[in-house]
């Protein structure tokens, strides 16, 4: 294993506690404008439509974004590694305020969807690369609690950004929306500036793997259209859906075959076949990706349709999961930072999850808020305990110099996990709710059940209200159970995850066999943890 400087890294700056929370606060800012971008465009886009046009294209608002972003994420974290993360954290948020800005000059619904796709190639190095850099700055005995703050940060986002939408395009217009990121990221750029600084980076330059990069981007773009317009736009048997995931995986499987003989490969396969902690977060990422943005997308419709409440109203009605999320992610940060050790929580944080996804199930129309809430709370502290424990278990196995792009492909399994459980969820959903509607019901329905909302149910005939009411409900039941099992996988997932020591201040060790990384090369770090060194 070479040394902190023959692996092409200087030892990280001394920095006091003020300066980490300072420079902490200007990446938790990019980690926000990423998050918040994902979900609070959803409520405007009724009223970009009616300015703009172009309904036939509305679901590509948000798909260029989610597609632009998951592509760009494992580029940044090469780059990162090979040319420092500081400089290509706020190239990143430059290109995301640029899109932002063009965003809200947008004139036409063509020029909104290119747009948001210049957002999403920021949005792609805004997350990666804040979680990589308070790698650099912080030793992993001390990340728990950052990390956790971070995923404090995307679970905020992801619930409060709807209602921020909504409030800002009632108040003012939906181009706030976009025009709110600029403020915030010039703090960003301002903040990063003056109390970032990273290790410099002394690498050996090589060729950039530009055909890696370009087959995992058309394999990851194919694979995202597939599951987006599947059982949307297209059946999935159609010849769109059949070509998207024949072309996904042929890219897919010809990247494997380059990265194999690149010289210095996107993303190197070893961290894959050789590291066991690695593989086994990564999984867990991708199934917990599934869950949160799944439960995120369906959770606000059972309140709007089901119990007719407002897009408003059910997002603060959904605030015990936000909430919950909030106090795991930070507190199992602490005591992760305090205790040395990860695996425990997202062992047990599935199984609540588990719980909580069950008790969902067995809600039906006439079932009480309070009995939502203590599902929430579940559901909530259960996924809090994921996000922060995979990226602190992915980057105390991991040499430094490939911190970066682990760090990243973490993000990355986030990205596909979304998409998939979008995809997975809404294919259930869409299938009870057709089996469950009698031939009356459906007729009243006049054969259209895909757009069904609560006016429509309220102004159906008395005689079919109820039960259509009752079989919208079944049909989310159904999603609620589907997630039952995803829980348990992401259970098997944690008890498979190896704990290895968090790394305090120890030299550089041989490679384990398993292919778990020695400590960071040249980091300067407290004593370990009780425990004492282990593998890694």
């Amino acid at each position: 294993m070479p040394t902190g400087e023959s692996a092409g890294l200087s030892s990280p700056p001394s920095l006091t506690r003020r300066q980490i929370l300072l420079a902490f606060a200007g990446l938790m800012t990019g980690v926000l404008l990423s998050s918040l971008d994902q979900t609070i465009v959803a409520t405007a886009l009724p009223t970009i439509v009616s300015d703009l046009g172009g309904l036939d294209r509305l679901a590509w608002v948000t798909t260029a974004y989610a597609l632009a972003m998951a592509v760009a994420t494992p580029v940044y974290g090469k780059l990162g590694d090979l040319f420092g993360r500081k400089y290509l954290f706020q190239t990143a948020i430059g290109i995301f305020l640029i899109g932002s800005a063009l965003c809200g000059f947008a004139q036409s619904m063509t020029a909104l969807i290119v747009f948001r796709a210049v957002q999403g190639l920021g949005a792609g190095g805004l997350m990666s690369n804040a979680q990589a850099i308070v790698g650099d700055l912080v030793p992993p005995a001390e990340r728990g609690k950052y990390q956790g703050l971070i995923g404090s940060v995307i679970a905020l986002a992801t619930v409060a950004g709807p209602l921020l939408g909504g409030f800002v395009t009632e108040a003012l217009s939906w181009r706030w929306v976009f025009y709110v990121n600029l403020p915030l990221g010039a703090l960003a750029l301002v903040v990063t500036s003056f109390v970032l600084r990273p290790p410099a980076v002394r690498r050996e330059r090589k060729p950039l793997d530009f055909a890696g990069g370009v087959l995992l981007s058309c394999g990851t773009a194919a694979l995202i259209l597939a599951t987006s317009w599947g059982g949307t736009t297209y059946a999935w048997t159609s010849a769109p859906i059949l070509l998207l995931a024949a072309a996904s995986a042929g890219c897919l499987a010809l990247f494997v075959r380059v990265e194999t003989r690149a010289a210095d490969p996107l993303i190197p396969l070893r961290l894959l076949s050789r590291n066991a902690v690695v593989r086994v977060a990564c999984l867990l990422t991708l199934v917990a990706g599934c869950l949160f943005v799944g439960m995120s997308t369906f959770l606000p419709l059972y309140e709007q349709v089901v119990h007719g409440k407002g897009p408003t109203e059910s997002g603060l009605l959904l605030a015990p999961m936000l909430l919950s999320m909030l106090v795991c992610s930070t507190v199992c940060g602490r005591i992760i930072s305090r205790i040395g050790k990860y695996k425990r929580f997202p062992v047990g944080g599935t199984l609540m999850a588990a719980a909580g996804l069950a008790l969902l199930a067995s809600l039906g129309v006439a079932s009480p808020y309070w009995r939502l809430v203590i599902a929430l709370v579940f559901l909530g502290f259960g996924l809090g305990t994921i996000g922060t424990v995979t990226t602190l278990a992915v980057q105390n196995a991991v040499d430094h110099r490939d911190m970066g792009v682990a760090t990243a492909l973490n993000a990355f399994s986030r990205s596909i996990g979304s998409s998939f459980g979008v995809a997975l969820l809404g294919a259930v959903f869409t299938h009870r709710l057709a089996a469950g509607l009698s031939p009356a019901e459906a007729a009243a329905l006049g054969g259209d059940h895909t757009t069904l909302t609560r006016e429509r149910i309220d102004a159906l005939p008395p005689e079919v209200h109820d039960q259509v009411l009752g079989t919208f409900a079944d049909a989310l039941s159904w999603v609620f159970a589907a997630g039952v099992p995803l829980a348990l996988c992401a259970f098997l997932l944690a008890l498979a995850l190896r704990e290895l020591p968090l790394r305090g201040k120890q030299p550089a060790v041989p490679e384990a066999a398993d292919g778990a990384s020695a400590p960071d090369a040249g980091a300067v770090m407290p004593s370990p943890p009780r425990g004492g060194r282990g593998p890694g």
